[in-house]
């Protein structure tokens, strides 16, 4: 042991040891995990329900389709691990995959496994760092540590804000879409088309401009077919987008549907204040465009100047200096 210690201490610092036991353990840990959550089936219990079973051949038919679809999901397995026990903290990341446009019932199982998968991965990367740094040089037990745990961190980080920068540009999408989709609304239903055959139109028409507001609307027409509540159609529209526009949209909708008023009449006024909303937002944005530009100009345009007018005086200067010294 003294040997091995000794031959650590030179070759990795001394902090040779200490890195050595811990990618020692992780090792161990990396190698055990899928054991112990690989829990297969006892074959005796397998065989004493296709033995007893009234309806073998449908059984087993069933089986084998159950087998391929989890074949198709290799994370069903490991869900106790990857999936939130709480199901309010479930329900909340699911809604934001859905805003993020990922509403495959396994995302959220996916979301945490990359966050683990990524976290690991940059966490070995980091320790194989700390490794070539002690062996050559000599770093400090901060530096060590931080070599190793900030790119666990970032690693474990960026799926969630990938995340987010996608939930971001989805809602901007669909905010900047929605007046246009509620113009082509207003005419489907003012030419004689029922509520639900106007959002298939608008859905497939808006898709090359907007794709994400086609995809929502195009869920929302595909789920009145099925026969699904439009109310709650369009209350889970609204909480899908996650947009103050649309979820106001779909409260006018749903009072119009109560109180029994023309839906032409409600497309039409709130079209008319989304279009005015989004003139205000242009306004707004090139109202600010100066003040970003500030800085900019004062970067790129005094500094030139500067040196075009005052160079050459300055240039005189210096020959005039040197030619007094002489």
């Amino acid at each position: 042991m003294d040997q091995i210690m000794t031959i650590l201490t030179e070759n990795f610092g001394p902090f040779g040891p200490l890195l050595a036991i811990g990618g020692l353990g992780l090792i161990l840990v990396l190698a055990t995990l899928p054991i112990l959550m690989n829990k297969q089936e006892d074959p005796l219990d397998k065989l004493k329900r296709t033995k007893f079973a009234p309806d073998a051949g449908k059984e087993s038919l069933r089986s084998a389709v159950s087998s391929a679809n989890a074949k198709k999901d290799k994370l069903e397995k490991y869900k106790d691990f990857l999936e939130p026990k709480d199901a309010e903290e479930y329900s909340a990341m699911q809604l934001t995959l859905l805003q993020a446009g990922y509403p495959g019932k396994n995302a959220v199982r996916t979301f945490h496994f990359a966050q683990m998968a990524l976290g690991i991965g940059f966490l070995i990367l980091g320790v194989g760092y700390a490794i070539l740094k002690s062996s050559t040089g000599d770093p400090t037990t901060q530096q060590t540590m931080m070599s190793i745990i900030i790119p666990g961190a970032v690693g474990y980080m960026a799926p969630k804000y990938w995340i987010t920068r996608r939930v971001d540009a989805r809602k901007e999408e669909i905010q900047n879409g929605f007046p246009d989709a509620l113009d082509m609304l207003l005419v489907c239903v003012e030419a004689g088309q029922s509520l639900d055959q106007g959002i298939i139109r608008v859905s497939k028409e808006i898709r090359a401009g907007f794709p994400a507001l086609g995809d929502e609307l195009s869920i929302v027409s595909h789920e009145m077919k099925a026969g699904k509540d439009r109310i709650q159609v369009l209350r889970d529209f609204g909480t899908r987008c996650g947009v103050v526009d649309v979820a106001s949209f779909t409260t006018v909708l749903i009072q119009s549907a109560t109180f029994g008023t023309s839906i032409a009449d409600a497309l039409r006024v709130f079209s008319s204040e989304m279009r005015d909303k989004r003139v205000m937002r242009a306004e707004e944005k090139a109202n600010t465009l100066p003040t970003k530009m500030t800085l900019a100009t004062m970067m790129l345009t005094v500094p030139p100047l500067l040196i075009i007018l005052i160079g050459p005086s300055i240039y005189q200067v210096y020959v005039t200096l040197k030619d007094i010294s002489f």
